[in-house]
């Protein structure tokens, strides 16, 4: 089968798949009561099915082996399902910070075992730690998205695609079809939570394969030859808003006194929504932005080292400033925390 075809076929046919798995994901919610109920800082109005993550990975998997095969996709894609079977075990009895970490960091450990993670350096450990660090980070930066009807999977949906352009670019096809399957299930998977009332939401099932996939899947891309440490930097943008959106919720709750693993309305996406009203309008800002930053990460992995540190250190600053937009315009500030109990990923919803 030719490449082009795979990789259409990769998007087409978790798109299409998706439309099937969800609303099965839902009633199997319904009949088990895996549902979010709203309390304390959760403002959704109704009590919502947890399952769309089942929904969306029971796709992402097999498609991915089925366009993509090979060892390398069949490790990603078997970490990623039990990330998923973590995240819904929290999403049910809330494992716990130390759980979830300690899960992630066994995922990246196979990722380093498999040589598929960050080979930037002589010595094994720090490759190790390096891979280590880059998939808790985005494991749980992508978690911490999931906030807002339509977040999560939008920014994941523009992420994959923007990956899959990449890893395709430089004759990683198998890769590419991993990731155009997870664009395909993502942008399927908000005909559902982007409907007033969200018939469903990510959960923690989904939105922690989701990061993982990603975060595996960026490091799968072989790095420009003599690039080391500058390959990270490159890449960055392609995860680029919720690497933001993380550091916002950290260094707002660090400064207001809040513990930083409280739930809380204060990020990106519920400043976003004081102004733009809807969920949907704020998906839309967030998908556009995020392609645009995609679009900034592809120039950059083929750059000179000098132009990606360059560039690193404006998007850096220009983060900064965000940041400090966000925190001191009064119509852009956090809500108060209502309930420091809530484990971080029990995030908020309109």
């Amino acid at each position: 089968m030719p490449d082009e075809l795979r990789l259409i076929l990769a998007f087409a046919v978790a798109a299409g798949l998706v439309q099937l798995s969800i609303p099965l994901a839902i009633r199997v919610a319904l009949a088990t009561g895996f549902m979010d109920l709203p309390s304390g800082y959760k403002k959704h109005a109704l009590v919502t099915p947890y399952l769309g993550g089942l929904g969306v990975l029971a796709v992402v998997v097999p498609v991915a082996l089925i366009f993509g095969g090979g060892s390398d996709v069949l490790v990603i894609a078997a970490c990623a399902a039990g990330l998923g079977v973590v995240g819904m075990i929290d999403d049910r009895v809330n494992l716990g910070p130390l759980t979830r970490v300690l899960a992630e960091f066994a995922a990246a450990f196979a990722l380093w075992q498999a040589d598929l993670g960050w080979m930037l350096f002589h010595e094994g450990a720090i490759n190790l730690a390096l891979t280590a660090v880059w998939v808790i980070a985005l494991v749980n930066a992508f978690n911490l998205m999931d906030n807002l009807d339509g977040a999560a999977g939008t920014v994941a949906g523009v992420s994959a695609a923007g990956v899959a352009g990449l890893a395709a670019s430089q004759g990683e096809i198998a890769i590419a079809a991993m990731s155009l399957a997870l664009c395909g299930a993502c942008l399927g998977f908000l005909r559902f939570n982007l409907s007033r009332p969200a018939r469903v939401f990510l959960g923690d099932g989904g939105s922690m394969p989701v990061g993982f996939l990603l975060a595996a899947a960026v490091m799968a891309v072989p790095p420009t030859i003599g690039f080391g440490t500058a390959a990270v930097f490159a890449v960055v943008p392609l995860v680029g808003l919720p690497v933001l959106d993380t550091v916002l919720v950290i260094v707002s709750r660090m400064r207001r006194g809040v513990n930083v693993l409280s739930g809380g309305r204060d990020h990106l996406t519920h400043r976003l929504l004081n102004v733009l009203r809807t969920p949907q309008a704020v998906a839309l800002v967030l998908g556009v932005t995020q392609a645009a930053a995609c679009g900034v990460g592809f120039l950059l992995y083929d750059a000179s080292i000098a132009v990606v540190f360059a560039t690193a250190t404006a998007y850096v600053l220009g983060g900064a400033g965000a940041i400090f937009v966000l925190e001191w315009q009064p119509h852009l500030r956090a809500e108060p925390v209502t309930s420091l109990a809530a484990p971080v990923g029990q995030e908020s919803r309109p």
